[in-house]
């Protein structure tokens, strides 16, 4: 199964525990695509930042923030044109995850870094933002068991989610596929995958909502 000309690097956003990964590996997988997946076990400051966010937000957000460059350096334009590629983030959300959890000094010192690392990051041809919840997302947070991630609140997700809102209510970037994921499990369903994937091939232009009249207990 091949996908759209038009979608050759798709992107998969949304907050901590919507489902982002788990729909790239299997969009990949459809689609004959290369993933591209941001490596959060390999940060050695999420744990502390998790137990003690105004401790761990600096050096963890650092962190992510060279990771990702130095991935998404590897990218280039040129690559692009082969391979079919599906991400589980934007670079924007790295700026967007450091305003919500940095202090004002640390994120201008923040800022100055991402600036002096001048990234070059690759345009998706698509962005698939996923909305949930944050009662749906400490449920999902809950399921999949990682020890640090039981720290998270709620205050914590209502507050990303009012940020992704704010960003993707602007965005303006190319074409944008917005999914209610509330009650759905494209992951382990497979008539809510499929008529994700129809989704996602249909949106080739502008803005687009999915939201599945279909209602279920997850």
């Amino acid at each position: 199964m091949t996908t759209s000309a038009a979608h050759r690097y798709i992107v998969v956003e949304g907050p901590i525990g919507v489902g982002k990964t788990s729909l790239v590996r299997k969009l990949a997988a459809s689609l004959g695509a290369e993933t591209v997946l941001e490596q959060a076990d390999e940060n050695p400051f999420l744990e502390r930042f998790y137990r003690n966010p105004r401790i761990g937000a600096l050096p963890a957000q650092l962190h992510f923030l060279f990771q990702r460059a130095q991935q998404l350096a590897s990218l280039n334009q040129s690559d692009l044109f082969a391979p079919i590629r599906v991400a589980d983030y934007l670079l924007a959300k790295d700026r967007l995850f450091a305003r919500l959890t940095l202090d004002d000094a640390e994120f201008g010192l923040y800022e100055q870094v991402h600036a002096k690392l001048a990234i070059e990051a690759p345009k998706p041809d698509l962005v698939v933002y996923l909305q949930a919840p944050a009662s749906v997302l400490l449920e999902r947070i809950a399921r999949r068991g990682i020890g640090y991630e039981a720290r998270i609140d709620a205050d914590y997700l209502e507050r990303l989610n009012a940020a992704y809102s704010r960003y993707f209510h602007e965005y303006d970037q190319g074409p944008l596929l917005i999914v209610n994921a509330a009650t759905i499990d494209p992951v382990h369903d497979a008539v809510d995958y499929e008529e994700l994937l129809a989704a996602i091939r249909r949106t080739t232009r502008g803005r687009q909502y999915y939201n599945p009249m279909r209602h279920r207990d997850l």
